[in-house]
């Protein structure tokens, strides 16, 4: 059995934590994924115009197993001094990689740009990330809001405003199925992209079909099919202003190598809710964390099934994302241009 997690969050995986702060006159913000202990954690990245920090240390061959944090932050460049206002929080709490007496948390990051949305971005000699980061992490909690918040504040997708999606998948085996327990999966992202999140001349978006309990409005299905006039896409958004970004998260016990290969999975849900995804314009990047808790029975079978899922929560969480998003100045919400047709609350 398949279904929505209680809260249809990422938070629906146990030991999983999320904080945001947003600084309203730059317009821009942080999201703070927060593991109550350290996890595994891999990286694929996809995107042609990617912003990273502590990447590398997620390959399978590096030393580091474990991770304490991740920071998504806008502010392009500048987004990944956010990883180190997360750092400061929790060295003051002890918690990091041990090398005697030495604590140094491990806080891979990546960022979106969202620096010509019309916010005040002369900030002089510090840019807020380092704060936000900081801010970020210590509110950090099971339920969060979505849309303009976090690194999804100040973010745009396609024609559209763009914002921070969640959702979660239970997935529990038929009864009489031997040694397996079943295990969550859900996923976060900020929603950033230069393609489009909606079908041609349609409100339907391209995750319609993915959508449950009405979670992006009880989509219409497409009225008509795509004819290959309607397939071109103008690419006349600002160029290199973009990316999206995903964490996905479990409790199935997977090692680097197999939570990498969950990412590169994940990534599917991309193209099945943004056209065009991947572009040189985009920095598109998916990170996987496992918890541990729920052993793997039958691992490459369990990893697919996970793989899965996850693309299908990554779909999903883009379309609530946008679907969430308020209208920001001149860019408008998807709800301020096709209406409303069911706004669940996500508290």
């Amino acid at each position: 059995m398949i279904r929505p997690g209680p809260r249809n969050l990422i938070t629906d995986v146990p030991g999983i934590t999320i904080g945001n702060a947003e600084d309203h006159t730059v317009r821009s913000g942080v999201t703070v994924v927060l593991p109550e202990t350290p996890v595994i954690a891999a990286i694929d990245v996809r995107g042609g115009a990617p912003g990273t920090r502590e990447s590398d240390a997620l390959d399978p061959r590096c030393l580091v197993d474990r991770i304490d944090a991740i920071a998504l932050s806008g502010g392009s460049s500048f987004g990944l001094d956010a990883a180190g206002g997360v750092m400061s929080w929790l060295h003051q709490r002890g918690r990091g990689f041990k090398i005697r007496e030495t604590v140094v948390p491990i806080v891979p990051s990546a960022i979106l740009f969202d620096l010509e949305n019309g916010g005040d971005k002369n900030w002089g000699e510090d840019a807020p990330y380092r704060t936000l980061g900081r801010a970020a992490a210590g509110v950090a909690g099971q339920t969060f809001a979505l849309g303009n918040a976090g690194a999804g504040l100040g973010a745009r997708a396609g024609r559209l405003k763009g914002g921070l999606g969640s959702a979660s998948f239970l997935y529990q085996p038929a009864e009489g199925t031997e040694g397996d327990a079943g295990f969550t999966v859900g996923a976060l992202v900020a929603v950033n992209c230069i393609g489009s999140v909606v079908m041609p001349e349609s409100e339907t978006f391209w995750a319609w079909a993915l959508e449950q309990d009405g979670e992006f409005g009880g989509q219409p299905p497409p009225s008509q099919a795509l004819s290959a006039d309607r397939l071109d896409f103008p690419f006349d958004s600002p160029r290199g202003a973009h990316t999206t970004l995903a964490v996905v998260a479990t409790d199935a016990a997977l090692s680097k190598a197999e939570a990498g290969r969950v990412a590169i999975m994940a990534h599917d849900g991309f193209a099945r809710a943004i056209r065009p995804v991947h572009t040189p314009f985009d920095g598109d990047s998916v990170f996987v964390l496992s918890t541990g808790q729920k052993k793997l029975i039958d691992p490459p079978a369990d990893i697919g099934r996970i793989g899965m899922l996850a693309a299908d929560c990554v779909a999903r969480a883009v379309a609530r994302g946008v679907f969430e998003a308020e209208t920001l100045d001149n860019l408008p919400s998807y709800r301020a241009i096709y209406g409303e047709t069911v706004r669940l609350k996500n508290t």
